[in-house]
């Protein structure tokens, strides 16, 4: 009978037939955009990458996303237009998915709701908290608006799932969630990752300057360009913008002399102008990260931008670019450095020697051993 008694003991424990899997094999993402989206930006990419890269390590990856849906490695399905499918993820996610081991959230402002309806191991991909750019974009007659889409927010991201793990994209967007009422040990940090930049393309030899990323508020393209007037009679040179969106039309009227406006690019035609560029200018008032920050540190080109979250993660001031504190230093730095070669060379290496710390299958492995954590701590 002893003998028994070990050897039962030395057997490996049948798992519960309700237990949840030790690492997610079929994982859903629901996001508001697919890459392939006239508007997509960085948090595209990032879930772009992950996907991809979940499904090179032998996931089943659905992306479950709103407006039109491209083709891709992995599965993308479209639960409806732009706004509507967030009242119809719901119902495609039962349709068209079904059965998962994972359900990553894009809380990305407005949530949906689907502690409501789903009953899973969840998680939750947070790029910024948008706290102050609710009543940016709706203002005036619209401000209810903005303080119920605030209150939405906060909920998905502090009270919907009170044990459900958080990954944010920065120490910044940490900070922000734990600022907002989110425990410190329900967040971790996975970071942007870079593409390999290919073959240096070459340095503009007049001043080259450009800025990067959708043409919407809180990027303050409209301030880049008023500084632009007062940086130009000093540097000279050209002001290239490369995007597009619903600010579009506005800016082109702000636009004074040397400024030119791309619209969308290929990826081809934006390594291009990242090598030839002096410097990446990035206004923005809040970043998760910064992403084209590291895309253009690749490159050797530094960066200048304002001392906001997620802009003091992605450039080390001093090192790899500039963080100003306000206009007028913003303005300073971008004369400084676009007369000083040496200066912008020495910044160029530093930024692309600590770009070469993120790469996408670094992201990706990351991100999967916090989805294994999610999946392991997730009680019926």
């Amino acid at each position: 009978m002893p003998q028994q008694s070990s050897l039962r003991a030395a057997l490996p424990r049948a798992q519960h037939p309700t237990a949840p899997p030790p690492e997610p094999r079929r994982i859903v993402f629901l996001a508001h955009r697919d890459l392939g989206n006239p508007s997509a930006g960085g948090s595209e990419l990032l879930v772009d990458r992950l996907a991809d890269g979940l499904t090179r390590l032998g996931h089943q990856v659905t992306l479950l996303c709103g407006g039109p849906a491209a083709h891709r490695d992995y599965r993308v399905v479209s639960a409806g237009g732009a706004y509507g499918h967030y009242l119809r993820a719901r119902s495609a996610f039962a349709r068209q998915v079904g059965e998962t081991d994972l359900l990553v959230e894009v809380c990305n402002g407005m949530p949906y709701l689907s502690p409501l309806w789903h009953r899973g191991p969840t998680l939750c991909l947070v790029n910024h908290v948008h706290t102050d750019l609710w009543s940016m974009r709706f203002g005036g007659p619209l401000a209810p608006a903005a303080r119920l889409g605030r209150r939405l927010e906060h909920w998905a991201l502090t009270g919907a799932r009170p044990d459900g793990l958080l990954v944010a994209v920065s120490p910044s967007t940490a900070h922000a969630l734990h600022g907002i009422g989110v425990e410190r040990d329900r967040i971790r940090v996975v970071h942007n990752g870079v593409e390999e930049p290919g073959p240096h393309t070459g340095r503009s030899p007049e001043p080259l300057f450009v800025a990067v990323g959708r043409l919407v508020e809180y990027k303050r393209i409209d301030l880049l360009l008023r500084l632009w007037e007062r940086v130009r009679p000093v540097t000279g040179g050209r002001l290239v913008v490369v995007g597009d969106g619903p600010e579009r039309i506005r800016l082109r009227q702000l636009a004074g002399e040397g400024v030119e406006f791309t619209g969308h690019v290929s990826e081809a035609e934006k390594h291009r102008l990242l090598c030839a560029a002096w410097l990446l200018l990035h206004p923005s008032a809040v970043e998760g990260w910064g992403l084209v920050v590291t895309e253009a540190a690749a490159r050797q080109t530094p960066a200048i931008a304002f001392d906001v979250p997620g802009l003091r993660d992605s450039v080390m001031d001093g090192v790899t670019g500039v963080l100003a504190s306000g206009e007028s230093s913003f303005a300073a730095a971008w004369c400084t450095l676009a007369l000083s070669t040496r200066r912008r060379e020495v910044m160029g290496k530093a930024a692309q020697d600590r770009a070469a710390r993120y790469r996408w299958d670094r992201t990706v492995r990351q991100f999967r051993a916090v989805a294994a954590e999610a999946v392991r701590g997730w009680s019926p």
